[in-house]
């Protein structure tokens, strides 16, 4: 197999990454040739600590996670060959006990708050991609979502936004935008880009 396509997807919590990284698998799921990793996942193995403890992490900032990992394992499925990813659970705020059999494939979609902003991960990537979303818009999402999926009461998602997410957000994620090859306004509902970058990845698959 030659070297697979890797397409970082970045972006502010919320922004449709994941929306955009699923159009892009739906589209080509046939084939069997795109596989999606999530940043997420690679949130630091929190185990060894209390849930207060856990419930004090900086979430949103680059240190939360292990990239030194991730990056190991991007460079396995470069490699061709196949990766044990780490499952990490919201609820818990650390790492399950269960990992997941990854085999490598054509194109690898990584998607993350801070895929761009790292330079040892940007430096393996072939198309880097941002998703341009208004603040507003963003906050109101992950409101939704955190409360739907994550268990998150209201009050400790503003408090959450409010002192961490839009600090870190402006500090990390914002500049690493520079870094783009592709910005996306309004993520996953920006249909023009999404066929863009399918087009392109049909260009190298086929």
């Amino acid at each position: 197999m030659e070297r697979p396509l890797i397409i970082g997807i970045a972006g502010g919590s919320a922004s449709g990454k994941t929306s955009i990284a699923c159009k892009l698998l739906d589209a080509f799921d046939e084939y069997n040739t795109v596989i999606r990793i999530k940043e997420d996942d690679y949130y630091n193995d929190q185990s060894n600590m209390t849930m207060q403890e856990r419930l004090k992490v900086n979430y949103d900032h680059p240190l939360a996670f292990d990239h030194d990992l991730l990056i190991r394992q991007l460079k396995m499925l470069i490699a061709g060959k196949a990766i044990e990813k780490p499952i990490y659970d919201y609820v818990s705020y650390t790492r399950t006990d269960k990992t997941e059999h990854v085999e490598s494939a054509d194109v690898i979609i990584l998607e993350g708050l801070f895929v761009l902003e790292d330079e040892s991960i940007r430096e393996l990537l072939d198309i880097k991609v941002f998703v341009d979303t208004p603040a507003d818009v963003r906050f109101i999402r992950r409101l939704k979502r955190d409360v739907k999926e994550r268990e998150r009461t209201i009050d400790s998602v503003i408090d959450q936004y409010m002192s961490v997410v839009r600090v870190m957000h402006e500090r990390f994620i914002e500049p690493s935008k520079r870094y783009a090859d592709i910005i996306i306004p309004e993520g996953g509902q920006n249909y023009v880009a999404i066929d863009l970058l399918m087009t392109k990845i049909a260009s190298i698959l086929y």
